[in-house]
């Protein structure tokens, strides 16, 4: 996976403390939620694979929102809650590199998906009569395939670009995951260029898709004034949801990359919120503002003997 002679194989994680005791409540605390982030989208996955009930498009796309949330979690939690109770935090090259890939394929996939679900609720608000013509099977399995491959390119992009960067010096990368930014000061060259590439690759896609979602809800938000008192309470229920969705997501995301090549204290804290944060909020928001899916819930997860 190389492409520059570097004489560093292996990188160090420098990890959220170096604090013994504070390390184990890392532990602790990481470990719950990672599994209690794993529990919750995989009830979502499999509630709307499982019950009848959950059918139109915006479960389909909710499905693999979860799908992508848990894995997307999986990328950075299990290395942060490993090292915070082993005494050499090393990560290989490869394995960094590897990393830096699956953290924004699957983080591209919950931008996509996101846009998608707008879209989706744009539809089914301002174009109700031709919703179902709209969004039907081969549309909806079209716009995931594309979401899927759009994200395949921005994350082999994204690997492309660090893949450049030779690193023959210090190998202390100050994060619990191999992030671009404090990998871009470890590196034996200008990287200037580089970093304008990967604001021009992950910064971009961050705003624009954080600008169409927030314009696609606010002509929602517009649009209900057309409608009756009942459907506009129901509608304003799903688009804050969403709403607080893509802000939770989003704004961490464009802080981290749309900046020059430095680092902040206050960064692994904001890693720490899209990279686990998130993941967990996200099913627990739909989950609790969803009328559908707690009543899937109960009917399959609670009526069974």
């Amino acid at each position: 996976m190389e492409l520059n002679n570097n004489t560093v194989t292996e990188f160090i994680l420098f990890g959220l403390t170096q604090d013994i005791v504070k390390e184990k409540i890392v532990f602790v605390v990481f470990l719950f939620l990672y599994l209690a982030t794993l529990l919750a989208n995989l009830l979502i996955v499999l509630t709307i694979r499982c019950s009848g009930m959950l059918g139109s498009p915006m479960y389909f796309f909710l499905f693999y929102l979860s799908f992508a949330d848990a894995c997307f979690a999986t990328t950075t939690a299990p290395r942060l809650i490993v090292d915070a109770v082993s005494k050499r935090k090393v990560i290989s090259y490869n394995e960094c590199m590897t990393q830096i890939f699956t953290v924004h394929f699957f983080g591209g996939i919950e931008i996509f998906v996101l846009i998608i679900m707008s879209f989706d609720h744009y539809v089914a608000i301002c174009k109700p009569l031709r919703y179902t013509t709209i969004m039907s099977q081969y549309v909806c399995g079209a716009l995931l395939k594309l979401a899927w491959v759009g994200s395949c390119i921005h994350s082999t992009v994204q690997l492309s670009l660090i893949l450049q960067l030779p690193f023959c010096g210090p190998n202390v990368i100050d994060h619990f995951f191999c992030e671009v930014q404090p990998l871009l000061k470890l590196a034996c060259m200008d990287t200037y260029r580089i970093n304008l590439l990967i604001v021009s690759n992950t910064g971009t896609i961050c705003i624009v898709s954080f600008i169409l979602l927030i314009m696609s809800y606010v002509f929602i938000l517009h649009s209900l004034s057309h409608k009756s008192a009942g459907g506009r309470k129901k509608a304003l229920s799903t688009c804050t949801s969403h709403i607080i969705v893509v802000i939770l997501f989003f704004v961490p995301c464009i802080f981290t990359y749309t900046r020059p090549p430095l680092t902040f204290q206050v960064d692994k804290m904001v890693a720490v919120f899209y990279t686990i944060g998130t993941p967990l909020l996200n099913p627990l928001i739909y989950t609790l503002r969803n009328a559908d899916i707690k009543k899937a819930m109960k009917k399959l997860w609670c009526n069974q003997q």
